[in-house]
């Protein structure tokens, strides 16, 4: 097994985290490739720890894992402790699960959804009853809990799968790409929802492929390509780690695979230099004076320069310089 500074964004004893996975991998039948590879993973009790990377990265694959749903070719995953593929019954009554997918009940209303979570999970009908109410009351609900689920929103209907997920009070709660498909609107609701729980300790694992979302909400980032972790560590270590001041982006018209080779042959402080759609971003270390070279080299070279930004270096930066693809590849 890896150190564990290695493996986790910092130095974790022996034993500790909520979660923790050792060599874990999956290959699925009929495939020669890991849908992920060698996981070595710990979350800590009391943060949000988010999983970020495209489609197909493994994300879903990790969480089906450590939720009983995905059992791994090889390796280990323990939550709290216990043995995942050991005790898959004991380990779904220690965890919450908010897929991307709709898996609420259709025959039920939105308060028997939660009621019948609560006594699928050994409450009383006293406690699930009393659960059931208090939760429609926090994710502002109660006007539609005598309602089909069929009358919710997507971001009313994610909300609820969250407060299912947390019915039972889990040690952890795993979500699959929660806001994907929601409004803007009802992505910030989600996240001031998830940011309350995590405040009151809930402990959440969550996937996602938007670098805003990772960057906003999670204490620790794993980004994942090809089932593997590339790097883990906290948003601001990771960006801090491109070896970047500032982010420029230049629209501009002509040949890009051209202007990259002149910019980074012309202008010292340019780490990287990639083409986009309709122009370049340029990785500066150093910003004094390399915005006006950049642009003067470019009009120098004849290209017609339409706009040009600057900005912090972001999660998908990270991602770019470690893979050589954005994110959303």
């Amino acid at each position: 097994m890896q150190a564990a500074g290695d493996s986790t964004g910092g130095e974790v004893p022996d034993g500790y985290g909520v979660v923790r996975t050792m060599h874990l991998t999956k290959v699925y039948p009929g495939s020669d490739v890991a849908a992920v590879d060698d996981l070595e993973l710990v979350v800590r009790p009391g943060e949000i720890f988010g999983l970020l990377g495209p489609n197909g990265a493994g994300k879903t694959t990790t969480v089906g894992m450590l939720t009983t749903r995905v059992i791994p070719t090889s390796g280990h995953a323990f939550l709290g402790g216990i043995d995942v593929v050991a005790h898959p019954t004991l380990t779904k009554q220690l965890v919450g699960v908010a897929s991307q997918e709709n898996t609420l009940d259709r025959q039920l209303t939105v308060w028997e959804n939660l009621y019948f979570h609560g006594l699928l999970f050994g409450m009383t009908r006293t406690q699930a009853r009393s659960a059931a109410d208090d939760l429609l009351e926090e994710f502002h609900l109660v006007k539609w809990g005598k309602a089909s689920v069929y009358a919710l929103s997507g971001g009313m209907a994610q909300r609820l799968m969250l407060a299912r997920a947390i019915c039972h009070r889990p040690a952890v709660v795993f979500m699959d790409e929660p806001t994907a498909g929601l409004d803007p609107q009802s992505r910030l609701a989600l996240w001031e929802i998830l940011g309350r729980l995590n405040s009151e300790g809930q402990t959440i694992l969550l996937t996602t492929h938007y670098m805003e979302e990772a960057d906003k909400l999670c204490d620790r980032v794993a980004i994942m390509d090809h089932g593997r972790i590339l790097a883990l560590g906290t948003p601001a270590s990771l960006k801090q780690s491109i070896d970047a001041d500032t982010v420029i982006t230049m629209q501009v018209k002509g040949e890009m695979d051209e202007l990259v080779s002149l910019l980074q042959e012309k202008v010292d402080g340019i780490n990287l230099a990639r083409p986009i759609d309709g122009g370049v971003a340029l990785h500066v270390k150093g910003t004094g004076g390399v915005l006006a070279r950049v642009v003067a080299e470019a009009e120098e070279a004849r290209f017609e320069v339409a706009d040009v930004s600057v900005a912090d270096p972001s999660l998908e930066d990270v991602f770019i310089s470690l893979t050589g693809k954005e994110l959303r590849d």
